[in-house]
Parts: C-alpha cells; structure tokens; sequence
C-alpha cells in the first residue's frame, strides 16, 4: 500500500538535506503513518485503517462520521 493516509490524503514531500557545510542532498519528508483499528458507529462495525497521526487526532475530537462518509462513498477500501 503506498504511504498515504487514507482519510486526509497526506503522502509524502520532498526537500532537501542541508549539511553544515550547506551541502544539498534531496530527500523525503515521510507522514506518520499508523495502522488503526477503529470502532464506527455508524456502520456498527470496527474498521482497519491507514490514518496519519494528525488524522487520528481529528478523529478523536470529531467522532466518525467523516470515515463513515468515505466508506460508504468507496473513496477508502477497508478490509
């Protein structure tokens, strides 16, 4: 799977490594990807997920429904 959180569609960036001597190497900014298993309540049913930690955040503060949307929607694949 690629490294994308499923709900925000946060993905990789690029920039560059700077050395002390301001040496530029490119490199990639990864997201803090984490594997979840989620309870929602409105499909009354747990759900594995790949959420960023930002996304799990907002999802501890404004519930489930958004996911619930997305699922049904088929814009995220659950297993």
């Amino acid at each position: 799977m690629a490294r994308r959180c499923q709900v925000t569609g946060i993905g990789p960036k690029s920039g560059h490594s700077i050395s002390h001597a301001h040496n530029k190497t490119k490199r990639r900014f990864l997201p803090n990807l984490q594997k979840k298993r989620i309870w929602v309540k409105e499909l009354n049913r747990f759900v594995t997920i790949k959420l960023s930690a930002n996304a799990l955040r907002t999802i501890a503060k404004n519930g489930t429904g958004d996911i619930a949307k997305k699922i049904r929607n088929n814009e995220i694949k659950v297993r």
